[in-house]
């Protein structure tokens, strides 16, 4: 396994590398859940390396190497255990009007060749006026609908699909005292806070199940857009301005939802390392890789920080911790 750097700790382990070498070193069946965004299919390039699979010349080569990293996904997950793939529709122009890719279809197509069963999608909503300030989409402005409005769009969801490998579930994740911290910018209602934690018949645990009502629908409206780890000491000169790291409130709803403490979860597209600062910080266990090498060392600092951090910091990061 070629790797440009790693550090293994106790609970997790980061990798600085071709994530499908470093996939295919990890014994069969040992992941518990995998959570990521691929490269969104040339949306963004992030780095010159040919290793990297945004350098792909078209959407039929990117799918070629991405499904190598398929393969290995599907050969070290756990039967009936899920792989939570963060993405999007990609326009096919600037202006962002005249068609898309449907990067989802897409992916859940590979999946389903992988022996994984597709298990539906939760939309991550996101605020029109929001979209348009970041990304100046001209198909958003309000003065395009007032000159031409067929040559007006949307403004783009994020999407986290769900994905269960094909066997038996050997180990369920349990919740014996319901759902405890509520990852979103909502308020639980004052009327179902007394039942958090409560022991017993979780069909009276009101405050568990107003939680699940807000994870159970098929659109996330309640997710903080801007509650992410610190990447921009990882930006390089060349980077995209608009890239940006998958909101904790997703990847703590996932881990908590698909895995138990003491369990591995894997991101093979580490990034700047969320998807391994909040595993570890929930007491699960975590591999990251990364092939470009500032979002690595950033992605190390990250994690350096929030294990460093005290319990007031992390209740402030992430929730109060399960």
């Amino acid at each position: 396994m070629a790797v440009k750097d790693q550090e293994v700790a106790e609970n997790y382990a980061i990798y600085c590398g071709d994530c499908v070498e470093v996939l295919s070193s990890l014994p069969p069946n040992t992941v518990h859940l995998t959570v990521y965004s691929p490269p969104f299919a040339g949306l963004y390039v992030y780095s010159s390396d040919p290793r990297d699979m945004s350098n792909s010349i078209d959407r039929d080569e990117f799918f070629a190497h991405y499904g190598f990293c398929l393969d290995q996904i599907a050969r070290v997950t756990m039967p009936g255990r899920i792989s939570a793939v963060h993405c999007m529709d990609i326009p096919l122009s600037n202006a962002g009007c005249d068609s898309f890719f449907d990067l989802p279809g897409r992916i859940i197509l590979e999946h389903e060749k992988r022996g994984f069963a597709y298990g539906g999608r939760r939309v991550i909503w996101k605020e029109p006026l929001m979209v348009r300030n970041r990304t100046m989409m001209k198909s958003l402005h309000h003065k395009t609908l007032c000159e031409d409005s067929t040559r007006t769009s949307i403004a783009n969801a994020d999407f986290l699909l769900m994905f269960r490998r094909k066997g038996e579930n050997k180990i369920p994740v349990t919740h014996e005292r319901g759902l405890l911290n509520y990852a979103g910018e909502r308020n639980p209602p004052a009327n179902v806070i007394h039942d958090r934690g409560k022991p017993g018949d979780q069909k009276v645990n009101t405050y568990s199940q107003w939680i699940w009502r807000q994870y159970a629908s098929s659109v996330w409206d309640d997710i903080r857009i801007d509650h992410t780890l610190d990447f921009r000491q990882a930006k390089d000169e060349e980077d995209e301005k608009h890239v940006h790291p998958l909101q904790l409130d997703v990847i703590e709803r996932a881990v908590v939802m698909w895995s138990n403490p003491g369990e591995t979860v894997l991101t093979p597209f580490m990034g700047v390392g969320s998807e391994v600062v909040v595993p570890v910080e929930l007491g699960r266990r975590a591999i990251g890789i990364e092939l470009k090498p500032s979002y690595y060392r950033q992605a190390k600092a990250n994690i350096a920080a929030a294990l460093e951090a005290g319990p007031q910091e992390q209740a402030d990061m992430f929730g109060e911790i399960q």
